[in-house]
């Protein structure tokens, strides 16, 4: 567990990857909650 730790949060390399990751993660669930949004019927 330290070895993930340090390798994802020890260097500016790592770091970069999971501010993309948990960024794309973000975009993906908004994109799929507008779409859900949209898609309902109009009430």
């Amino acid at each position: 567990m330290a070895f993930w730790l340090d390798l994802m949060f020890g260097n500016p390399i790592g770091l970069l990857s999971m501010i993309v990751i948990f960024s794309t993660l973000g975009i993906i669930s908004y994109l799929t909650w507008m779409f859900i949004v949209k898609s309902a019927p109009v009430k």
